[in-house]
Formats: structure tokens, C-alpha cells, sequence
């Protein structure tokens, strides 16, 4: 993937963020969308090689729209400042995101405030076996590359059929159980960037695994 030419492209987007300048750098769009989704196919190949339960997803499967969701958010401009996707991308449950922009490029993976029912799905499952999902988020390495579940909205007392001195009372307020990492556009550039995105995978991986079962059994 030719990372530069699609930094470049995207600096340029929001330079001159409307549809008149896209319609008339569609050519270069194309391109630059092409050339991320063949990247995100060899990357799709590479982790069900390394991954006996991955779900294939192809580049043009997992690819983002470019275009923000003006309905829900008005205020946006209208094309994103990065190139998305999601990999791994099993229908019902959270995939492995890689986002390339300007300012800042992340992984990340989980559940962002799912449905009442799914939120209950994995608070059963943290009543269950929580002490395993806290070994999974206390790993020195997850920690080092993660920290911890992404920071949002919590519940100030504990959901309803909990307890407030339930021993894991502190997961189960948790209204988002996702992670996230990001890095520098630097990092991109190197030439070993495929495998900062398979290790930032096999991190997250148990963690992944550990919510998607809690929503799919």
C-alpha cells in the first residue's frame, strides 16, 4: 500500500472539504480507495492464517465510507479525515478496526455501546467468569499496548439484577466494552507496519473473543 500517496490525499481532502473538489479528484479517490482495499486484503489473508476462527473479510467487505453521517451529525464536515475498516467483521459481534488519517491512526476492537440486550448478554458473562476477563485487561502486554477498556459513559450505580458489591461491579457499570490504541503516522510509513497490525491483533484477540462469546453462546 502506498501509505504516502494516501496521507497525501487525505491532507488535500480536508483542505477542500465539499463534494465539488471530490467530483473533481474522483480519479485520485479511486485510487487511493483501491489501493487500501488491496492492502486490506493481503492483511485479511494474513490473520486467517494465523487465526483459526477468523471470519473472512474481504477489503471491500470491511472498508468504511468515507462520507460522515451528516443525519446524526450535522456539524461534521462532509468527508472524513481517515480511511477505515473492520476485519474479522462476524455479523453480530465487534471486529478488529484499523483507521489511517492525518492526525492520528488507531486499532481498536470490542463493543461500543451495544443494545440492551447485548449489554446484558456480557454483564452475564463478567457475573459468570469476570475474573478472566480481568486477567485478559491485566496482562502487562495488553496493558502496555491498550491500557484498559476505552473510557465512556458509566452507569453510577450498578445495572439492574447486580448488586453494588458485586466483585466485579466495577466492569459491569461499563456501558462500552471496547479498546483502543493509537499511533503515530510515522509508524504507518515503516516498512513494518503489517506486523504492528498483526501483533496489535493478537493482543486483542482473547479480549475479542471473550466479549464475542459472551454475545453469540
Amino acid at each position: 500500500m502506498n501509505f504516502p500517496h494516501l496521507i497525501n490525499f487525505l491532507k488535500e481532502l480536508q483542505k477542500h472539504n465539499n463534494k465539488e473538489w471530490m467530483d473533481d479528484h474522483r480519479k485520485w479517490y479511486k485510487d487511493v480507495r483501491n489501493g487500501f482495499i488491496a492492502w486490506l486484503d493481503g492483511m485479511n489473508a494474513q490473520l486467517a492464517a494465523i487465526d483459526n476462527e477468523y471470519y473472512d473479510t474481504p477489503g471491500k467487505k470491511g472498508i468504511n465510507r468515507i462520507n460522515n453521517n451528516l443525519m446524526f451529525h450535522p456539524n461534521k464536515p462532509i468527508y472524513k479525515d481517515h480511511f477505515g475498516a473492520g476485519l474479522d467483521k462476524r455479523p453480530g459481534t465487534g471486529d478488529f478496526y484499523v483507521e489511517i488519517g492525518i492526525e492520528r491512526s488507531m486499532f481498536a476492537g470490542g463493543l461500543w455501546r451495544p443494545d440492551s440486550k447485548t449489554l446484558r448478554s456480557i454483564r452475564d458473562a463478567i457475573d459468570y467468569d469476570g475474573e478472566e476477563l480481568k486477567k485478559i485487561l491485566q496482562k502487562s502486554s495488553f496493558k502496555k499496548m491498550y491500557g484498559g477498556l476505552y473510557e465512556d459513559e458509566k452507569l453510577v450505580k450498578a445495572p439492574k439484577g447486580f448488586s453494588n458489591d458485586h466483585p466485579h461491579i466495577e466492569l459491569l457499570r461499563n456501558k462500552t466494552f471496547a479498546v483502543a490504541t493509537e499511533f503515530s503516522t510515522q509508524e504507518v510509513l515503516q516498512k513494518d507496519f503489517d506486523k504492528k497490525v498483526i501483533k496489535a491483533y493478537t493482543e486483542m484477540l482473547p479480549f475479542r473473543r471473550y466479549l464475542n462469546k459472551a454475545v453469540t453462546v
